[in-house]
């Protein structure tokens, strides 16, 4: 499953067996997905440093979700709803597209790999609706992470149903203090430590010094993670997410 000498899609075996798919691009950068979860598990530079962070703790051991990465949270994020906290898009075993559809000709031609999520029984009995969800994990010429979902609604009767979704990623940073949040000010927020009460972002940046857990509402499209210690920057970028 090559695509060239200078980038290439690998399946192959990981942690306690389960299946991963390896991307890797011509610089040395490379991406790892699980198909447990659509799971991003690693993400790496074209030094080959680490840019995710995945706990020591993490079980990759089905029905418990990989603690790390980049989970994605569907059809519910957090516990805005019914379901079990952040859905069960992350303990769900995924499948590959091996004939997928092709980029939008504006779109940079990455080395990627399309994985599909369809609801079994069990998932319609607790979410009673037909859906495909495509997510295109993409790794660019720059070594650029990009996330794609398309989820496309399947009830035969054409029954709209409502979703709320997350990409929780998990960055590798030095130390937390210091680290910078810029893209966020003047912006609302929900204060999770405080039942989730709105406030208005007042700092000219975001830093930590005691624990934080917000959702800040109708954001940029971009925002940037500095990272002080190891001279590194996060450039964020999103399209159809309001929040983050």
């Amino acid at each position: 499953m090559t695509e060239s000498e200078n980038k290439s899609v690998e399946i192959s075996k990981g942690i306690n067996g389960l299946e991963k798919v390896i991307l890797r691009e011509t610089r040395g950068s490379s991406a790892e997905v699980y198909l447990y979860g659509a799971h991003v598990t690693s993400w790496k530079n074209e030094q080959g440093e680490e840019l995710l962070f995945v706990s020591s703790k993490a079980i990759f051991n089905p029905p418990k979700p990989i603690r790390g990465g980049i989970p994605i949270c569907f059809p519910q994020f957090s516990n805005l709803g019914s379901l079990e906290a952040h859905g069960f898009a992350r303990n769900r075993v995924w499948t590959i597209d091996n004939d997928p559809p092709p980029f939008p000709p504006n779109v940079v031609n990455g080395v990627f790999v399309d994985l599909l999520l369809k609801p079994t029984e069990e998932d319609l009995k607790i979410w009673p609706h037909n859906f495909e969800y495509r997510l295109r994990v993409t790794l660019g010429p720059g070594g650029d992470l990009m996330l794609t979902s398309r989820i496309r609604n399947t009830n035969t009767d054409g029954k709209p149903f409502t979703f709320t979704f997350a990409y929780h990623t998990y960055f590798s940073v030095s130390d937390i203090s210091e680290v910078r949040v810029e893209g966020l000010e003047t912006y609302d927020y929900l204060d999770n430590l405080k039942n989730r009460e709105r406030y208005t972002e007042q700092g000219d940046a975001i830093t930590f010094e005691t624990e934080v857990d917000k959702i800040y509402l109708s954001t940029p499209a971009k925002i940037a993670i500095l990272d002080h210690e190891k001279k590194r920057t996060f450039v964020v970028r999103k399209d159809g997410l309001p929040d983050a």
